[in-house]
Order: structure tokens, then C-alpha cells, then sequence
């Protein structure tokens, strides 16, 4: 049977990338830490690392079972809140993965209303872009993500129950009123995410032409100031705008095009106190927008 102090040892050694950065963060030393690692190795009968030079790196099967380990120690750490939560929502956490718009506009409200009514509960709260909010879901490193995706998004992984929070418009962002995608597409477009770059190359093709992409931020501020400086327009969801607007600003909004947000939980249900009243606090915030 696996040692589950070895897996966290192996999914340090993944993430650091080193045995002295793996002890480090596991407060181990690092004969310590290579100790778990051979005796890991003896337990598996496999070969889980390989010398690269000074240092070492994992091999594929390395990779794998650091992989499943970064899973397994997940699911451990979501089940150790879920209990701490059984008897009640006086105790305990809840982890909330999400993206900059939606905490900038609707998880302050939520989080307010949430620690109100349950002044014991602990929650985190992590700022990234929806994939990796899933795999952080996945991994069981979070109880709730809250993605965004458009018509054209390609499905979420198996096991992913999405709970629907809101639609949001989308505008284009340019420095002349009334723009419309075919009227700007000789301009010089400013890209976001990967998701939301996708969903403006699909945009574009429907009015048949390709943006000529100029520039590249996930950051609404950034994006904003070069669409001022006159150096391109770009696109943004209508929470965005809420939560910043730059002077100068004219936001056309695009018909038909929406942001769909959603909170995401993982397994079957019924989900965890915590996470329920999460959910709710959420869905409030959102019917309040």
C-alpha cells in the first residue's frame, strides 16, 4: 500500500522541481526526503527517478504516480474539511478558484453574506483562469470553481456538475462609440485568455475576416489602457466593466455573444455543507447583478 507522507513527498518533488526545494516546503531535510523517495521506489518496483546532472527529475512513471499523488492528497485534504464541516457550518473551510471579473464583482458580496451568517467558516480564495480552476477542482485543491466558457467551448471533464450563475454581455472596447466587429476588421485587436482569444477568432470568422492580433494580457486594466493609447480594441464581459473603466472607454455591446458563468463543484452530490452554502451565497450575488 501507497505511504501517503511519500506521495506528498513525490508531489513536492513535481511541483519544486528539486529535492532541496521538495524539503524545504516539507519542512524535511533532504536525506530525509530522498529517503522517502528510495524507499517509495522499493515499495512501487519502479524506477520513479533519473539523474540530470546535479540534480534529478522524474521519469515518466514518476510523472504518473506524482500525478495521481497531487489527486489522491487532494481528494485527502477535501475530505478532511468536508468533515471538519459535518457537525455544522460553525467550523471549517471552503476553497473558491476564480477568475478577476467575477472577484472583483460578485465573490466580495458573496464572501460577506457567506462569513455573516457562518463567522467560523475559513475561506480561501484563489485567482486563475478556468482551466486551471478545473484541474485545481480535479485535484481536489479547491471545493468550487467559477469558470466562464462561451457556446463554442469545448465540454468539461467528466465529473464536473456545473451550477448556473449568470449570463454576461459582451462589449467591444474601442475609443469611437457604436463599433461593430465587421467595422473594425482592419483594426489592431488586443487578446485575452486563451478561452476568450478562441471565442473572438470564432466571432470574427462568423463576419469572415481574422483579427489582426497585436497584443496579449489577461489583465482588464492593461487591456483598457493600450485600447486609451489608441493601439487596438479588444473585447470584455460586462463584469469586467464593472469592476474597472478606464476614461476614455466606449463599450459597444455585441449582440447575441454572451460569457456563461458558472460555479463548478466535482463528484456526485449531494455536496458538502460549506460547499452548499457557498453555492448559495453565490447565487444571491449573482441575482443581485
Amino acid at each position: 500500500m501507497l505511504d501517503v507522507t511519500r506521495l506528498r513527498v513525490i508531489d513536492a518533488l513535481a511541483r519544486t522541481g528539486s529535492v532541496t526545494a521538495a524539503a524545504k516546503e516539507l519542512h524535511y531535510t533532504q536525506p530525509t526526503v530522498s529517503h522517502h523517495l528510495a524507499r517509495l521506489e522499493a515499495e512501487t518496483g519502479a524506477q520513479l527517478l533519473q539523474r540530470a546532472g546535479r540534480g534529478i527529475r522524474l521519469t515518466p512513471a514518476g510523472q504518473l504516480l506524482a500525478s495521481r499523488a497531487a489527486e489522491i492528497l487532494g481528494r485527502i485534504d477535501a475530505a478532511d474539511a468536508e468533515l471538519s464541516a459535518h457537525v455544522g457550518l460553525s467550523a471549517g473551510r471552503v476553497r473558491v478558484a476564480s477568475f478577476s471579473s467575477v472577484i472583483g464583482s460578485l465573490i466580495p458580496r458573496a464572501v460577506a453574506a457567506l462569513t455573516a451568517d457562518h463567522p467560523g467558516l475559513r475561506v480561501g480564495l484563489t485567482d486563475t483562469e478556468p482551466p486551471e480552476a478545473l484541474e485545481l477542482l480535479r485535484t481536489g485543491r479547491i471545493d468550487v470553481a467559477i469558470i466562464f466558457r462561451y457556446d463554442d467551448t469545448e465540454p468539461e471533464p467528466p465529473d464536473v456538475r456545473l451550477h448556473h450563475l449568470l449570463d454576461d454581455p459582451l462589449y467591444v472596447l474601442s475609443t469611437s462609440p457604436g463599433q461593430t466587429l465587421p467595422a473594425l476588421r482592419d483594426a489592431t485587436w488586443i487578446a485575452g485568455c486563451d478561452r476568450c482569444r478562441g471565442h473572438l477568432l470564432a466571432m470574427c470568422a462568423e463576419h469572415g475576416f481574422e483579427p489582426r492580433i497585436g497584443y496579449t494580457s489577461d489583465d482588464m486594466v492593461v487591456m483598457q489602457a493600450l485600447v486609451v493609447a489608441g493601439l487596438g480594441v479588444t473585447t470584455s464581459p460586462g463584469l469586467a466593466l464593472r469592476a474597472h473603466r478606464a476614461d476614455g472607454i466606449e463599450a459597444s455591446e455585441l449582440p447575441g455573444s454572451r460569457q456563461h458563468i458558472y460555479a463548478a463543484t466535482y463528484g456526485e452530490p449531494p455536496d458538502p455543507p460549506a460547499t452548499t452554502a457557498l453555492l448559495a451565497a453565490l447565487t444571491e450575488a449573482a441575482a443581485a447583478v
